[in-house]
């Protein structure tokens, strides 16, 4: 994937866009508990949908991992399908 491109500051002045940093890698999580709802929940929308990679800064392991967490609490009744 290409660099983010470049952002204009002001007059003849850019500034790269910082790049986003998995959390999970930061707190060296090896796996993903669904049981921890109020974790997960930071990675769902208001209407329940998961955030995608792109938005949360996961990496592609974790994010892998974190959908199957999050589609396994939602069996648990642990966490909502869909807003109302």
């Amino acid at each position: 994937m290409p660099p983010p491109p470049p952002r204009r500051r002001g007059p003849g002045k850019w500034k790269r866009p910082r790049r986003k940093v998995c959390q999970f890698c930061v707190d060296k999580a090896k796996a993903i508990n669904y049981k921890s709802a109020a974790r997960l929940r930071k990675y769902l929308t208001e209407r329940g949908k998961m955030v995608p990679r792109r938005t949360s800064g996961t990496c592609s392991s974790h994010q892998r991992m974190l959908s199957t967490a999050i589609k396994r609490a939602r069996h648990m009744a642990l966490m909502i399908f869909v807003a109302e």
